[in-house]
Parts: structure tokens; C-alpha cells; sequence
């Protein structure tokens, strides 16, 4: 201890400490920083780099899922692609080569509904324009967005082979689409049918599932009555049958009414006001009451029975005076689908419109008769409202359109009123309703044997004859499988995450129909099929076949054409006795092909297994929409072609709703544009927010969710900026490497380091990147800036002087643990914040190379030590005790800092000594209780620490004045 100064004579110390100096700022500057750092990336082709130094090593497929180029990222497509981001930079951080080649899906409707309505605007017909000018419109429409989407996703901060995405458009994409549906076709996979599919009178064109959403609506709904002319039941002749539907538009098309055999009906006579007889009607009797209500009549029941008492009666149409189609009677028919829900217990039928009258129908000879155009108007000979429409204009439906009149002339309709609230099903393109109706198209068949899938063996099926969930003496198992077969085996094999994503496309695929793929459009791959003319079959001549793949790969899709029939059907074949479909395929087997050419076309090299195969990537990653959509799409496509999925994993997050959990819409105008969030806040703390959230169910983001993300980004720049600060002029001479050397405090936060270690290491296996990310910020903000950083500061700031030039053992321990948390934060921050990493590590090493070249740090999993971590985590309990209790002397200002206290704890974890450095308090002592009191001991005049050997203020403790005396 030193003399005792006056106060003249009093000396600042503040020469003599350490004081923390880095260049790093504490403000981010993140909008004006970010495309600086992203610009020395791009101009050092930091991609190939990655590359070069991952040669070799275990690989990690993620094949992108390809978004449609028609307009500016959105923020769907933000967390989408940080989430893969996030994939591939933790997959290349362990050490793989995780390449990502991005693409994108440039056919088909969203493309081409947006160059017709650059048509409609100058008032032009797009049937008018030559088709092949079209399909150029529309191919430089997308490669316009294509463009923009790309820089948009790099200002992100997504790495990538961006030089060389895929595109679906591509002549050689396309040309490997047409060679996968010549597949299907080759191996008898293809049928041309008449089935009730999605249909878009709007777009005129068939949708998948996919392509559809589901819309709250207010339809017209009414009843009509159908006269019974035959029945076994005397007293149903000349009573009616009443129908109940919310789609007036399909009684013109009606062919037959259907009942349920158990369902229990009744006639009832109905009166009027007056009491005079207003005819008898048959409903279901457990809708009578409903029927009363909505005919606003009484009546008294006349006959009750059994649905199947109703087999062999027949009713006549309400039009029936039209004549033709008309006067041809409507048998009942027995379908099992009938219920009491809702209506009356009958349902009118109509084949062309519905997928359960389709199949009652047929089974019983009754054909669809296409009454409906693709426009959706009725067809100009049709006997009733010819040529008028569209059936889904809500006032061609009305309770004073056109059918609703006619049906009220003819004394037909018992009651209507526009006023029954449901959902219904919209085009998500055009948003326009959508109708079922009956068409010939191209179908794949879901439960045709796939003769061309080699059988599974009993010994396939033991896995590796080791015993499986499956019984390999079951021989049904080991027949060649139909295409639902293999899919759901296909889904069995697959990992989901989350698990629930197996049940929810298993349903899916369980209970599907067959697969539409024609859709009548321009701009798509076409269905290259050349049909019979007298037999109706298609041609399957592997000649042929390949003359039309190498002309589309060298023209693209324009090479389709009449002109050009006769060069691929060659000397064999007249083009005269075929027909030459003009259908397209539907988007979704475009991109259910990517696997096909982007995985197996060796176009990129880095996606080619190291053992030359290529098919299966290691992991798909989209929306959970997309278990309908690709998921599904690539799944039957590589089953039908291959008998297995293209990937082994499958990852689905949820959707990104307001802050107030609504769904965005441009309509409610609660959208948030990732543009200009990175503009405002920079792409770090949007990447922070999607790695934040629990990505796998539907999550939210608005203005307050994006303020906290900031203050929990500025956090974790502030420990950074500590550890820079902390480590100025560290070098290897001060480094201690013997842990079990160094103070037990270190070796706690090693302990604790390891056990992060690990954890995060299997937050990446299990791809939750929610917990990996509060790990980081937790251990970041709790055990090192609120607990470590604070109980070290004083050694870090004081125990360095001319006595111990390198610093003290315990200072030396600190500074060696902060370089091995540096190295190991900065690393497990890199894929998810990718800029401020490297301005973290630019900042330290200026002249060393990007640190996404870094591998995962290393750290001793010795390291742990469960033993000291429950010890330390007692000692970390009482340091909150204490800090709890001083708080409200701080308050009053009895305290101005916890070093001024003096406090007495019951059952001390450490020796009280040791506790006043955890505590950061003058005097720490058993006691019986916790207590606080100000200290009386003097405050040193360098660490300000207030000690018993410091006799006045101002003057060194034993510690200030040992370092700062020269040996």
C-alpha cells in the first residue's frame, strides 16, 4: 500500500489501465455498410472460394425449391431463402460442401396472366397474336423478374452459384421436362380421359389443387322441384323431389338426383296461406324443418320411408318442355356420399360438374355432355340459355337471373335467396371463382401397377435383413407398386421436419386423384404426344421420341409446332393420321422435374455425388403449401420415373402474418416489403428476425417485433464490440493454454462454452435454427456481457502494468478465454449474420481471408464439466440475490455502485473473498441472513475499488500498487 496522499496530491491513474480500443462502432450502419462488404464478395468471387476449399469433403445437397419470376421478393421469399441460406452456411461451416444453386420457375400462368394484362391495357386479343410472339413476351417477362429476384435475394445476403441459376425456361430445362413425360408415356403411364377437374372459366384453363384457395363467399341458393313421373312407391307419382344447390348455374346440366339408401325421407303435402293445397314434395326427414323455413310453408307428411325404397323412381326435368336433352328422364340413383348436413336429403346430379356425380353417373351410363365452354358460357347450341354466362357471375345466378326466372315460370322453384355464406374455391392467380368441370385431359394414373419399378424382395424390405417396420413374408409388399404405392413408401422413407409434415402430405397423397397434367395455355413445356387417329392411342416410338427432345433443346418450346409434325414422325409415319396435341403441362411438373436437370445433368459439377450418382438431394425446404405443390409434384414425378423421391428430407416452415396475426394482403394493406426493411434496418436484422421465429408454424413481424429484433441485434454487436476491445494487442505470448491452470471462473465459462458448443452443433442437425439462434443471443447477453464481461472488467482493466507487462496469471486466463469466445462467436454468428461477421472479422484480421471460409471452431468437449457448471450456477443464484437486494439502496441513492456495499449472505458458494470480485461489492461475509450495507473502507484511486487497505480515497490498493511497481 502506498503513502497516504493529500488530496493535492492525488494522481490520475487513468494513464496506467487498460482501456478496451477497437475500431469497430458501436453504431451498425448496417442499410450504407452491408452492400460495401457485399460488393468486395461479389468482385473476390467469395462463391468459388467456398467452393475450392470444400473440394472433397462430405457433401449436403439442398436443391431450391424455384419461386415464379413475376415480380419483387417479397417477404415469403425472404425468410424462404434465409432459412436455405441458413442451411448451407451451418452445413459449410461443419466442414461440408453445401453448394446452392437457386432457380427459378418461369412458365405458366403467373407469367403469362401478367403479359395478357399488359395486353388487355393496349386492348389487344392475346389469341390474335402469333402464338411464338407470345411465348417470347412472356420469356422476356420472366427473365426481366428473374434479374430483379436475383439481386434482390444477393443483397440478402443469400450465397450462391447466382452466374448460374436454373431456369425452367431453359431450352435444355425444357428439353429434359419433355424427355421426363416421354417417360411416363414409354412406360404406359399416360391416359387421356374426361374427368371433372379444377377449371378457371377466367384463365380458361384447368388448376391443380395447388393452384387454388379458398375463399369466403355469399352465393345464391335455391330449391327446385323435379316431378317424379315413375316409382315402385304409388304415392310418390306425380309428387315432386326437391334439390337444394348453391350453383344455379348446374341445373341446366342436370342428368339424374341422387339419394341416400339409409337416409330415412318423407313427402309432405304443403299448404298455403289459405290453407289450399300447394302439391306434395319428397325431403329428407331430418330437413324438414329447414326445407318449412326456407319455403316459408307448412305441411303434413303423407308417406315416410327408407332411401332405398326410392330404387327405380324417376323424375323429369323442370326444363322437360324443351325438349332433347330435356325430356330425357332423371332416374335416382343410390350414392353413399348423400348426408342430412345440409340441403334436402337429395342431390341433383351432374357429371360434368362434380367429382362424385362424375363417378355415380358413369357407373350408371350417364355420359357428360360439355354443355359449358371454357369461357364458362353455355355452348351456342345448347337447348336452354345458349351461348349465355359466365356460370360464375353472381347475377347469371341470382334470384332474378335468367335460370332462377325460367325455373319460377315453369313453376319449378319452391324458394331462393341470395344469401348463403360458405367457401369456396378461387384461382390464387386470378382470384377470380373456379368451377369443376368435365374435359378431356392428360392424367397420370395413381393406381396403375408401374411394371417398369423393379419389385421389392423380401431382403429389400428387412432393411439391410436386419428386421423393418414392414413384414418381408408379405408378398403384396414386394409386387411392383402403383404410383401411390411408391409414393407413400417414398414418404415413410423421408424425414420431415417438422414430423407433422408426414401425415399432412401422406393424406394428401393417400386419398389424391389421378394427376391432371394438361393444362390449355401457351406458355408452358408442351405435351409432345403425337395420337392415333383411328385407335386414339398415342405413339410411343423411342425414335421419335428423341428427335422431339433434340429439337427442343435446341429451340426450346416454339419447336413444337405443326410445321415440324412430319420431321419427327420420319418415313414411318403420316402426319396426316395423327393428331398433335397442342395442350401444355401443367407448372407443377415443370418444376417436379428440376431434380431431373439440375441434380442429374451434371450442368453443375458441385451437385454431382462424389461417387457419381445424383439423384436424391439431402434436403427440400419451401412453405408448407407445398405439400400439395412441389413437394408433392417431385415426389410422384421421381416415383413415377425412378421408384424413390428426389430427396431425403424434407423442412417446411409456416407463413409470415402482420403483427396482429392477419395474412398479408395489398387489400388490407398491411404488407411489409423486405426491400424496404433492408433499406431502413439492413438485411442483418431481417435474417436475425426469420432465424429468430419459430419458423415451422405461422409467425408474425411488424413494426415492434422488428424493434426488438433490432435491440437484440445491437446486443449482440455490443459483445462483439467488447471482445474487439478486450483483445487489442492480444498475442500469442500472453496466450495461457493449460485450462486446468486457470481460475476456476474460466474454466466455468468454458464449461459453458462446450456445453453451447454442443447444442448448437445439434440445433444444425435438427434444423432449428429458433434455438440456435436464442442460444447464441442467450449465452451472448446473459452469460458473458451480464455476467462475465461485468465480474471481469476490473482484472481486464487493472491488472497490467509495468510489474506484469503480459498482465496477471488471472488476467492472461481472461484474455486467452475472450480469443477462444471471439473465435468461436464469430464463427456460430456467420450464417446468421453474415455482414456483420465479416465486419467483426475484417475489423480484428483485415488482411485474412472472408469468415465464411472459417470451419466450425474447435472446442474441447472435455471442456464440460457438469460438476462445476451446477456449482457455478448456485454461485450465479446468490450473485442475483445480492444484486436484487442492493438495487434499493441505488435507488434511494444510499449506493451509488454496488462496489460501496457490504453484504452479509447465509451459506456463501465460494470463500467470501472470492465472492466480493463476483459480487463486485467491497465486503462480502457469512452470515445468517442476506444483508447490505455501505462500506466505510476508502475507495482506490486506480480501480475504485473500496478495500480495507485503502486508507483514504484516492490512494492504491495492495493489487493497483503491486502491478504499477516495477520488478
Amino acid at each position: 500500500m502506498t503513502d497516504t496522499p493529500s488530496a493535492a496530491e492525488q494522481r490520475d491513474y487513468r494513464d496506467t489501465v487498460f482501456l478496451p480500443k477497437t475500431d469497430f462502432p458501436m453504431k451498425a450502419g448496417l442499410p450504407q455498410k452491408e452492400p460495401l462488404i457485399l460488393a468486395k464478395w461479389l468482385e473476390g468471387n467469395l462463391e468459388g472460394q467456398i467452393r475450392e476449399s470444400r473440394k472433397g469433403r462430405d457433401q449436403f445437397i439442398l436443391h431450391d425449391g424455384p419461386p415464379y419470376a413475376n415480380g419483387d421478393m417479397h417477404i415469403g421469399h425472404a425468410l424462404n431463402h434465409i432459412l436455405k441460406d441458413m442451411v448451407v452456411r451451418t452445413q459449410t461451416l461443419k466442414g461440408k460442401d453445401a453448394p446452392y444453386v437457386p432457380g427459378w420457375d418461369c412458365h405458366g400462368l403467373p407469367i403469362e396472366w401478367k403479359v395478357e394484362e399488359q395486353y388487355r391495357k393496349k386492348k389487344l386479343n392475346k389469341d390474335e397474336v402469333p402464338v411464338e410472339e407470345f411465348r417470347a413476351e412472356c420469356r422476356a417477362y420472366a427473365q426481366h423478374w428473374v434479374d430483379t429476384q436475383r439481386e434482390q435475394l444477393k443483397r440478402l445476403g443469400i450465397g450462391g452459384d447466382w452466374d448460374h441459376p436454373y431456369l425452367t425456361m431453359d431450352y435444355e430445362a425444357e428439353a429434359t421436362i419433355v424427355r421426363e413425360l416421354l417417360k411416363f408415356a414409354a412406360n404406359d403411364m399416360l391416359y387421356r380421359g374426361a374427368k371433372p377437374v379444377m377449371w378457371s372459366p377466367v384463365e380458361k384453363t384447368a388448376l391443380a389443387e395447388a393452384e387454388i384457395e379458398y375463399e369466403d363467399i355469399v352465393s345464391t341458393q335455391i330449391d327446385v322441384a323435379f316431378e317424379i313421373v315413375e316409382s315402385p312407391i304409388e304415392e310418390l307419382v306425380e309428387a315432386y323431389a326437391v334439390i337444394w344447390t348453391t350453383t344455379p348455374w348446374t341445373i341446366p346440366v342436370n342428368q339424374a338426383l341422387a339419394y341416400g339408401p339409409e337416409v330415412d325421407y318423407v313427402s309432405v303435402k304443403l299448404f298455403d296461406d289459405a290453407m289450399h293445397g300447394l302439391g306434395e314434395y319428397l325431403v329428407a326427414e331430418p330437413l324438414l324443418e329447414q326445407f318449412y323455413a326456407r319455403t316459408g310453408r307448412d305441411g303434413t307428411i303423407i308417406w315416410r320411408g327408407k332411401g332405398s325404397d326410392l330404387a327405380g323412381t324417376i323424375a323429369r326435368h323442370p326444363m322437360h318442355a324443351l325438349g332433347g336433352f330435356f325430356a330425357r328422364p332423371r332416374p335416382f340413383l343410390a350414392g353413399d356420399f348423400v348426408t342430412t348436413d345440409s340441403g334436402t336429403g337429395l342431390v341433383h346430379m351432374s357429371p360434368d360438374h362434380g367429382e362424385d356425380d362424375f363417378d355415380l353417373c358413369k357407373a350408371n351410363g350417364l355420359d357428360p355432355v360439355f354443355a359449358v365452354e371454357g369461357d364458362g358460357k353455355y355452348r351456342e347450341d345448347w337447348g336452354w340459355l345458349p351461348g349465355q354466362g359466365s356460370v360464375i357471375n353472381p347475377k347469371f345466378n341470382a334470384p332474378d337471373g335468367p335460370i332462377c326466372s325460367d325455373l319460377k315460370e315453369a313453376g319449378a322453384l319452391l324458394a331462393a335467396s341470395a344469401d348463403y355464406k360458405h367457401s369456396y374455391p378461387h384461382s390464387w392467380r386470378s382470384k377470380a371463382k373456379v368451377i369443376y368441370r368435365c374435359t378431356p385431359q392428360w392424367f397420370v394414373p395413381m393406381d396403375k401397377v408401374m411394371t417398369h419399378i423393379s419389385p421389392k424382395t423380401p431382403s429389400d424390405r428387412r432393411w439391410e435383413n436386419e428386421g423393418g417396420a414392414l413384414d418381408p413374408h408379405k408378398e403384396e409388399l414386394c409386387d411392383a407398386p402403383t404410383l401411390r404405392q411408391a409414393a407413400m413408401q417414398a414418404i415413410d422413407d423421408t424425414r420431415f421436419v417438422p414430423a407433422k409434415g408426414r401425415n399432412r402430405i401422406g393424406s394428401m397423397v393417400e386419398g389424391r386423384p389421378d394427376w391432371v397434367l394438361s393444362r390449355q395455355r401457351a406458355w408452358g413445356v408442351p405435351i409432345t404426344l403425337f395420337v392415333d387417329r383411328k385407335t386414339g392411342h398415342y405413339l410411343n416410338d423411342p425414335a421419335v421420341n428423341d428427335r422431339i427432345v433434340a429439337a427442343v433443346k435446341a429451340g426450346g418450346v416454339d419447336a413444337w409446332n405443326d410445321a415440324r409434325a412430319q420431321e419427327y414422325l420420319g418415313d414411318q409415319y403420316d402426319a396426316a393420321n395423327y393428331e398433335r396435341i397442342t395442350d401444355i403441362l401443367d407448372v407443377w411438373f415443370d418444376s417436379g422435374c428440376t431434380h431431373a436437370f439440375v441434380l442429374e445433368s451434371g450442368k453443375w459439377p458441385a451437385l454431382v455425388r462424389h461417387d457419381g450418382s445424383t439423384h436424391s438431394a439431402d434436403l427440400y425446404l419451401e412453405g408448407s403449401d407445398q405439400h400439395r405443390g412441389w413437394f408433392q409434384s417431385s415426389l410422384l414425378e421421381s416415383c413415377g420415373t425412378r421408384g424413390q423421391a428426389p430427396y431425403k428430407a424434407v423442412l417446411t416452415h409456416g407463413f409470415t402474418m402482420d403483427a396482429k396475426g392477419f395474412k398479408m394482403s395489398k387489400s388490407l394493406g398491411n404488407t411489409i416489403s423486405p426491400i424496404d426493411l433492408m433499406r431502413d434496418y439492413g438485411a442483418d436484422i431481417l435474417r436475425l428476425w426469420a432465424l429468430s421465429v419459430d419458423f415451422t408454424e405461422d409467425h408474425r413481424i411488424g413494426k415492434e417485433i422488428l424493434t426488438g429484433v433490432a435491440d437484440q441485434y445491437r446486443k449482440l454487436r455490443n459483445t462483439f464490440r467488447y471482445l474487439l476491445g478486450a483483445l487489442d494487442g492480444f498475442s500469442e505470448e500472453e496466450r495461457i493454454t493449460d485450462v486446468a491452470a486457470m481460475p476456476e471462473l474460466e474454466r466455468y465459462m468454458l464449461s459453458l462454452l462446450a456445453d453451447l458448443d454442443g447444442k448448437l452443433a445439434r440445433a444444425v442437425d435438427d434444423f432449428d435454427y429458433n434455438t440456435y439462434t436464442r442460444l447464441l443471443a442467450d449465452f451472448c447477453n446473459e452469460d458473458l456481457s451480464a455476467f462475465y464481461f461485468d465480474i471481469r472488467k476490473d482484472v481486464l482493466y487493472c491488472d497490467l502494468g509495468p510489474a506484469a507487462p503480459l498482465g496477471t496469471d488471472t488476467r492472461r486466463a481472461y484474455r486467452s478465454v475472450l480469443d477462444v469466445l471471439f473465435h468461436a462467436l464469430v464463427r456460430y454468428a456467420a450464417p446468421v449474420l453474415v455482414f456483420t461477421s465479416e465486419e467483426v472479422w475484417g475489423t480484428r484480421y483485415p488482411e485474412a481471408t472472408s469468415v465464411h471460409l472459417l470451419e466450425w471452431p474447435s472446442v474441447d468437449a472435455a471442456w464440460n464439466d457438469a460438476a462445476l457448471a451446477a456449482k457455478w450456477a448456485g454461485v450465479r443464484t446468490q450473485r442475483e440475490a445480492v444484486t436484487e437486494a442492493i438495487e434499493p439502496y441505488r435507488r434511494e441513492k444510499t449506493i451509488r455502485s454496488s462496489l460501496e456495499a457490504e453484504v452479509t449472505i447465509p451459506d456463501p458458494t465460494l470463500d467470501p473473498a472470492a465472492l466480493e470480485e463476483i459480487f463486485i461489492v467491497s465486503v462480502a461475509r457469512a452470515g445468517d441472513e442476506l444483508a447490505v450495507t455501505r462500506t466505510e473502507n476508502h475507495k482506490c484511486g486506480r480501480c475504485w475499488r473500496h478495500l480495507p487497505e485503502v486508507e483514504t480515497d484516492g490512494a492504491l490498493c495492495n493489487r493497483c500498487d503491486t502491478v504499477l511497481t516495477a520488478a
